[in-house]
């Protein structure tokens, strides 16, 4: 399947309530530090809402979950990769994306043959600390070349004057976090990137 350009995060499923009906159709929900029966209940309703809305649905890291509650799609960052089940995750038939920020990581990835691959930050980001500085979008056409087919997803510190620079280097898509969610008018903020990411 050809994935749309613009791929929004968000932390609870709250955020796609309000984004999902602007238009919204690839989306990444992360949640970190929550208990089971909260972290299922969220991901259950984000399923049946991407369903109505027919969009993609990534989970990251909650392979397991993401199987149980027949989810179509999960995202592993490497630390979640040392502990996933990939063939597991193949046999259920789930999309697979995977974060990169080295060669040895992409070397890594490759070899799992995903259906995406994330690059970042490429732009300093204040939404976790992360031993990786800032990649540049100079790396994004290093990376686009290694990928051929497989689709490449700049994240980090993207916004949306920074979007046009992305794909000209290379991506096919862009991820966006904090843009939307600290922004003062985040459907807004959707509005314009639906519009440059059409």
């Amino acid at each position: 399947m050809i994935l749309p350009r613009f791929y929004p995060i968000f932390d609870d499923v709250a955020w796609l309530r309000r984004m999902l009906p602007l238009g919204v159709k690839l989306v990444q929900l992360r949640i970190k530090d929550q208990p089971q029966d909260i972290l299922r209940a969220q991901l259950a309703e984000a399923r049946d809402l991407c369903h109505a809305h027919d969009a993609v649905l990534v989970v990251n890291d909650h392979w397991q979950l993401a199987i149980e509650l027949d989810c179509a799609w999960v995202h592993l960052g490497q630390e979640d990769l040392d502990e996933a089940d990939v063939n597991a995750i193949r046999e259920k038939g789930l999309g697979l994306g995977v974060s990169t920020h080295d060669k040895a990581e992409l070397r890594r990835a490759l070899a799992l043959k995903p259906d995406y691959i994330a690059l970042g930050p490429i732009y300093p980001t204040i939404l976790k600390k992360m031993e990786w500085h800032a990649q540049g979008i100079e790396k994004l056409t290093h990376w686009k070349e290694q990928l051929g087919d497989i689709p490449l997803v700049a994240i980090g510190g993207m916004n949306v004057s920074r979007a046009e620079g992305a794909f000209a280097a290379g991506a096919d898509i862009v991820s966006a976090v904090t843009d939307i969610t600290l922004n003062q008018n985040p459907e807004g903020r959707i509005r314009e990137w639906l519009e440059i990411c059409k």
